[in-house]
């Protein structure tokens, strides 16, 4: 792991456990062992930090849902795949998940209008897909907004369930949320 992979990652779980405006780069630097003023050879600030670390989940969520579009699989299909995206980047990103969900509003400039684009353009994307499932009588016709509302609060709180948890959880998860998620809203 190079050493700026380690310093997003310790930066991850401190803005997790304080919030991004507790976390000053002294905390950081205490926390890697090592001079704040080291921690500039691999970092601009703070800012970039945290840019880093919610683009790359933000992305990892767009990739995602590109190649749940791509494929030619029923709407309700794509639906379970897109809950088992989220609980698959909750797994992989616990702590940048949980920075993305609770501190995205401290970005600035260019960083936050491309984490807000790509935010609503995932929302449109699945909600597109909810559309397309209650056309083709897979979903019932209900609101699709609050459909959207109802799945995006649940899958994104996520990260604070899966720690807590054994593999055997985390598995039963992975098989049973979609089921129950989508239950609800299917014809």
């Amino acid at each position: 792991m190079t050493r700026k992979r380690q310093i997003l990652k310790t930066a991850a779980q401190l803005f997790k456990e304080r919030g991004y405006s507790a976390v000053t780069m002294r905390d950081l630097a205490a926390a890697m062992d090592m001079k704040a003023a080291s921690l500039y050879n691999h970092i601009s600030g703070k800012q970039e930090i945290l840019a880093t670390i919610i683009l790359e989940v933000a992305h990892e969520f767009t990739t995602g849902m590109d190649m749940v579009e791509e494929n030619d699989k029923s709407a309700f299909a794509k639906a379970e795949q897109l809950i088992i995206l989220h609980i698959k980047i909750a797994l992989e990103y616990t702590d940048a998940l949980a920075v993305l969900n609770t501190d995205w509003m401290h970005l600035e400039g260019a960083p936050y209008q491309e984490y807000i684009t790509l935010r609503k353009e995932y929302e449109l994307d699945f909600k597109k897909i909810l559309e397309s499932g209650i056309k083709a009588g897979e979903f019932k016709a209900m609101n699709v907004e609050t459909m959207l509302f109802n799945l995006l609060s649940t899958l994104r709180s996520i990260y604070l369930w899966i720690p807590k948890k054994s593999a055997t959880e985390v598995a039963d998860l992975k098989k049973e949320l979609p089921q129950i998620l989508l239950t609800g809203i299917s014809s």
